[in-house]
């Protein structure tokens, strides 16, 4: 797979659900899948990351279902999408032997249309489907997890 589609589709998947990614990039790299050593991104691979970026993904697994979690578009909640999706695919982007700042910049570009399309898709089938937003909101955790699972095993 084409590095260009990796780094776009975990952007994607940052959109979708921000600490998704990373969590699997930090899981990949400690596990040896993503070869990050010797880059500035190698910290990827502790165990400090790993925990953290896992821990902050199921944090953000549950508290996305409360009502009173800001929609992912408003400015804080994108810009961390656009952090964490930069970061996961200039993880990737290194790993494959190519730029990490070519890699963030296509996986910023990822954030954008999984955020702004994964909102009109979620808000749509809530309201199409007539159901609680929570039976829309897991579904779409499976899909991120799975992406970012695939996009990271290509790798």
């Amino acid at each position: 797979m084409s590095v260009f589609v990796l780094t776009i589709g975990i952007g994607i998947a940052a959109g979708l659900r921000a600490l998704t990614p990373p969590a699997l990039v930090s899981w990949a790299a400690r596990s040896g899948w993503l070869h990050l050593e010797g880059s500035p991104l190698a910290f990827m691979g502790s165990t400090l990351a790993v925990a953290v970026f896992t821990l902050a993904a199921l944090f953000e697994y549950v508290t996305d279902t409360l009502p009173t979690t800001p929609a992912r578009t408003v400015p804080l909640q994108l810009g961390a999408r656009i952090l964490t999706g930069g970061l996961s695919a200039a993880c990737l982007s290194v790993s494959a032997g190519s730029s990490p700042l070519a890699g963030a910049v296509l996986g910023a570009i990822g954030v954008l249309i999984g955020t702004f399309g994964g909102y009109q898709v979620r808000k749509r089938l809530v309201n199409s489907l007539k159901v609680k937003d929570i039976f829309i909101a897991v579904p779409e955790d499976l899909v991120a997890i799975g992406l970012s699972y695939l996009l990271v095993a290509a790798r």
